[in-house]
């Protein structure tokens, strides 16, 4: 496999202000733009994120979050600025301890109720004394995180 690139297709109910909330969380236009359907092409990080024009969406549905975790707490300020230039309504967090992990990020929601964060990772375990062994043979584990 040559190319690993993530594809996220999710579903719109208005794709002008999808288009415009995806396009300030990327800092990109989309590379195709039609009356029902839009994708970005994004090479950092690397993503097919397309938008379905759709009637029903169900906020939140089983989805409790995307994210894109980026090098540093720069690139989070990078992205917090992005934002409150395109107008959106933001959250931010820094040295929020989330996932046993210190962390810096912010979070937007796009108008179809998709929570996204950008976030930097500062220390990754902080909590290492809380780990569960895992048995190599088990491929299932007690604890689940968000990375």
């Amino acid at each position: 496999m040559s190319i690993l690139k993530t594809h996220i297709a999710l579903t719109a109910t208005n794709l002008e202000n999808s288009v415009e909330f995806y396009q300030a969380l990327f800092g990109v236009a989309p590379v195709k733009y039609k009356s029902d359907y839009a994708k970005f092409d994004i090479a950092n990080p690397p993503l097919n994120l397309t938008l379905n024009l759709g009637e029903n969406v169900q906020s939140g549905g089983n989805l409790d979050h995307l994210g894109i975790q980026v090098e540093t707490s720069q690139e989070v300020a990078a992205a917090i600025e992005r934002f409150k230039i395109a107008e959106l309504s933001i959250f931010e967090e820094h040295n929020t301890d989330c996932c046993y992990a210190l962390q810096d990020k912010v979070w937007v929601t796009d108008p179809d109720g998709n929570r996204w964060e950008v976030f930097v990772v500062k220390v990754a375990d902080t909590a290492p004394e809380k780990n569960l062994v895992v048995s190599v043979e088990s491929n299932s584990t007690k604890s689940t995180c968000c990375q």
